[in-house]
């Protein structure tokens, strides 16, 4: 499935298709944890679906904390 979602980091619309059914989605939705809702999804993933943060968007702030912390 297509999933859209604007990063928590940089407010840009992002697209990721990940292997979810909307059954799985709603579990979420109504308060099931996320990681038992959606077992079959990387933590990469689980984590696009719920601030649509992407890994590169990860990676590059975790270079930036390196900075800071140097």
């Amino acid at each position: 499935m297509m999933i859209s979602k604007v990063s928590a980091i940089s407010n840009k619309m992002h697209t990721m298709d990940i292997d979810v059914t909307d059954e799985q989605l709603q579990d979420w939705r109504e308060g099931t944890a996320i990681q038992d809702a959606m077992p079959n999804l990387t933590p990469d993933e689980r984590e696009f679906i719920k601030t649509g943060i992407t890994p590169k968007e990860w990676a590059f702030l975790g270079d930036d904390e390196d900075d800071v912390y140097e």
